[in-house]
C-alpha cells in the first residue's frame, strides 16, 4: 500500500485545470478532468517545463514549451505512446485531495 500526501482541497484545482505540488521526491502536476483527479510526473520528459502550466484539453496537457502533449490519466506521451512519464494514485478523503507519494509500480 503507497504512502499517500494531502497536496489540496476539494475546489482549490478547478475543473479543467493543473496545478504542481511537491509530493515526496517528486514534483507532480494534479489535474481536474470531467471531476476526477489525477497526476502526473510535473516535469515534461523533453526540455524540463512544468507540464501543469501547460494547457489541458480533456485528458490531454500540452507542454508549454515545446507543444508535447501527454494524457494526465497515465502519462503515455500522446504523440508517441511509447514513450511515458511517471503517473501516480490520486484519491479524495473526506475534503482532501491525497497524492501517492511514489508513482505506479515503485515503492509498493
Amino acid at each position: 500500500m503507497p504512502d499517500f500526501q494531502t497536496i489540496a482541497n476539494v475546489g482549490e484545482i478547478a475543473e479543467g485545470r493543473g496545478r504542481a505540488f511537491v509530493v515526496g521526491d517528486y514534483v507532480v502536476g494534479v489535474y481536474l478532468v470531467d471531476g476526477r483527479y489525477y497526476a502526473i510526473n510535473d516535469f515534461c520528459p523533453h526540455m524540463g517545463a512544468s507540464l501543469a502550466d501547460g494547457e489541458l484539453e480533456g485528458p490531454a496537457v500540452t507542454c508549454p514549451l515545446h507543444a508535447w502533449r501527454f494524457d494526465v490519466r497515465d502519462g503515455t506521451w500522446l504523440d508517441a505512446k511509447t514513450i511515458k512519464t511517471e503517473s501516480f494514485e490520486v484519491r479524495v478523503v473526506g475534503e482532501e485531495i491525497q497524492v501517492a507519494t511514489a508513482p505506479r509500480g515503485k515503492g509498493r
